[in-house]
């Protein structure tokens, strides 16, 4: 027991503190049921005491001590009264019972179906329940492609231990939310395929991770592959982290060998186990419970949530303090503003979902808060009184650029439900506000938008999600984004890999030198090739699917921005020209069949064009305008030579990423929800001449 000496405000000796309560602050309740807020010397504590005389602090559930007064009790305004202060064991065990780790990888390295296993193994469904496989890859078009796209949080209880999840996406060109969702964990996984070691997504991730102090897992998944290496993968992971300056605590990695398809991780490769526990240990083991830092609340908004009901729902990890619901807070923008709000409702992450809670939630806890006021990614929720900003989240720079516009070819408003201006408009700048690695700048035009992002991927997710919901809209070619440093003109670089069998890397290094990329590294591993090139971003624009054509589809292609370098000057452009439509109609197949020898066509009989469009590639460089609606013409004759059967060719379809790297500057992609469509951006061809003269001549 403390002496019960009476100490200034503001001072702690002892462990004792003076309490300064004010009626304002106190909340008359029923002496059991109820707890009541005073003003002191840390407003973040509640005591147990009497308004009579100083009694010994009793401490509720998470830690937090509470003042109990009887609604029969007179409190005096501004009555000092003393209380002793204990140290708070049961806070620091609940904090012990906490994990956050993220999961990082490259692309398709087997992190979703990791956090498959995770779930059935602490047992999260019921023994008869029906669960499809990639559980986190909830959106459609995560499913259809096969990747993640958007970080996602899980929560599984193992050994009376909470741990915190985060899946984040393994492509280079949705960085930005690997980036912001890091400072979330406490440690982090670390996947790497036992067959193909570090990839460049690897690099970029784990460089982000080891920035923020964070301890590293590493877990060589896929041993069951055929010809694979776990104990070189091992290595070459330790040579990564040594490159990437890591301190002597983050290469001292624990190692974890498994295969997420088959089910089950071990210490040893050799050594199969029945089940992912030994990971879950591990990760008990090696990653540090949150810290329990002094002072008011700070909470950084990491990622948002949207409920059709709710609206938006800002989520973050409690870095310092604690926050409940109804808590009277202040909202620190990224720009230094301060606006105050307060918690209308506060949700914890159980399971797959998210759990309605009306207890304190203290610091190191990842939570889902709503608000009543905006907010956005990066803002500090904090103390009402005395807010503290934590430091803002900070992404890299958009390295391309596409210009969004308007519909307004001859289709224009007959399949989008969204096809103005101002719907275009409010929708880039929403996503603007979860998507912190994308940029949207007005132009000279009302109706065009530019775009900034990672790379066509990003974009192109932004689009097909935008088709979806209806809208309707034109594309221009991508860009590259360029700098100027000291009067010198910069480009931006990417790290390209292409694993390749032998016999096609001559091919693959021809083209990529012809697009000014340099050779890094060339290694054979079994009758494979693992090059690695540094090759400007725009060199990367329609080069994936030359590759792929040139290597019989066996490329397997990654790559990753790397720095700003010095323009390493023109690239020749040797795609051939475009079949343009003469005029509107249906595309009748006795034309398709006579204009076959002219080039390939992206378009199938009997469907409707218009004139301008581009229906297909002539086998020249040179545009050439085709009449692709001409029907042949009926006569009493007839002859055996000239009346052969129609044979026409399978048209070339474009996926969205294939059309937006095959476009030329002077036309556009019309996207709606049903077509994806090329056209020229002036659709008269007279026009269209006399702009090349005007061209020519000046």
């Amino acid at each position: 027991m403390h002496s019960n000496k009476i100490i200034r405000p503001k001072l702690l000796i002892n462990r004792q503190k003076i309490c300064r309560i004010t009626a304002d602050h106190i909340r008359i309740a029923p002496p059991v049921a109820e707890h009541s807020r005073i003003n002191g010397l840390s407003r973040k504590k509640f005591i147990r005491a009497s308004p009579v005389s100083p009694q010994k602090v009793e401490f509720g559930q998470g830690g937090i001590p509470f003042l109990n007064i009887h609604p029969r009790h007179h409190i005096p305004k501004n009555k000092m009264y003393l209380c002793n202060s204990f140290p708070k064991p049961s806070l620091i065990q609940i904090m012990q019972n906490i994990r956050n780790i993220a999961i990082i990888a490259h692309v398709d390295h087997g992190k979703t179906t990791m956090v498959d296993r995770i779930l059935h193994q602490v047992k999260l469904f019921r023994e008869n329940q029906e669960v499809q496989d990639l559980i986190l890859d909830s959106n459609d078009l995560e499913r259809e492609r096969g990747i993640t796209i958007l970080s996602k949080n899980v929560s599984v209880r193992y050994k009376d231990t909470k741990i915190n999840i985060i899946d984040t996406p393994g492509h280079s060109d949705f960085g930005g939310e690997v980036e912001r969702v890091l400072n979330m964990a406490d440690g982090v996984l670390l996947l790497v395929d036992a067959f193909e070691g570090p990839m460049p997504q690897t690099r970029f991730v784990l460089q982000k991770a080891l920035k923020l102090g964070l301890k590293p897992i590493v877990v060589i998944n896929k041993v069951d592959k055929p010809n694979c290496t776990p104990e070189a993968v091992q290595e070459s992971v330790f040579d990564l982290m040594y490159s990437l300056d890591a301190t002597e605590e983050q290469l001292d990695f624990p190692t974890v060998y498994g295969s997420s398809k088959e089910g089950w991780m071990s210490g040893d490769y050799r050594q199969p186990s029945q089940d992912v526990s030994f990971l879950l240990d591990t990760i008990l083991e090696h990653i540090q419970p949150p810290t329990d830092k002094a002072g008011t609340l700070q909470l950084q908004v990491s990622s948002l949530d949207y409920s059709s009901y709710l609206g938006r729902i800002a989520v973050g990890r409690i870095s310092r303090g604690y926050i409940q619901e109804g808590m009277h807070v202040s909202v620190v923008k990224r720009d230094g503003k301060v606006k105050a709000s307060q918690i209308k409702e506060l949700y914890v992450f159980e399971g797959l979902g998210k759990e309605k809670i009306k207890k304190p939630v203290e610091a190191g806890e990842i939570i889902a808060v709503l608000l009543p006021d905006a907010f956005d990614i990066g803002d500090t929720i904090a103390d009402a009184e005395e807010p503290e900003a934590l430091a803002p989240i900070t992404i890299d720079e958009p390295t391309m650029s596409m210009l969004f516009t308007i519909n307004n070819s001859p289709f224009y408003g007959k399949e989008g439900k969204y096809v103005t201006s101002r719907h275009l408009r409010e929708r880039l700048f929403l996503e603007t506000e979860k998507n912190l690695a994308l940029k949207v700048e007005e132009t000279d035009s009302p109706d065009k938008l530019n775009v900034f992002g990672r790379g066509v991927l990003h974009l192109s997710i932004l689009v097909e999600s935008m088709r979806r919901e209806g809208y309707e809209f034109q594309l221009g070619q991508p860009q590259v984004i360029l700098k100027e440093s000291k009067g010198e003109k910069q480009e931006p670089m990417e790290l390209l890999t292409v694993h390749v069998p032998d016999a096609f890397s001559g091919k693959v290094i021809e083209i990529v030198s012809q697009r000014k990329g340099e050779i890094i590294n060339i290694e054979n591993r079994d009758e494979r090739t693992a090059m690695e090139f540094k090759i400007p971003a725009r060199g990367m624009i329609g080069m994936t699917n030359l590759i792929l054509t040139s290597t019989e589809g066996e490329a397997v292609i990654s790559h990753r921005f790397h720095a700003y370098e010095p323009w390493k000057g023109d690239i020749e452009n040797r795609r051939n020209g475009s079949l343009i439509a003469m005029e509107a109609g249906t595309a009748i197949p006795y034309s398709i069949d006579k204009l076959q020898d002219r080039g390939r066509f992206f378009i199938d009989p009997n469907e409707e064009v218009y004139a301008g469009q581009v229906i297909g590639e002539n086998t020249r460089q040179d545009d050439l305008v085709v009449n692709i609606t001409k029907t042949k013409k009926l006569t009493n004759m007839r002859a055996s030579g000239s009346d052969d059967k129609t044979l026409v060719i399978p048209a070339t379809k474009f996926s969205l990423e294939e059309a937006m790297e095959y476009i030329k500057s002077d036309e556009y992609i019309e996207v709606t929800p049903k077509s994806i469509r090329l056209r020229k951006i002036i659709l008269n061809e007279h026009e269209r001449k006399r702009l090349r003269k005007n061209e020519v001549s000046a």
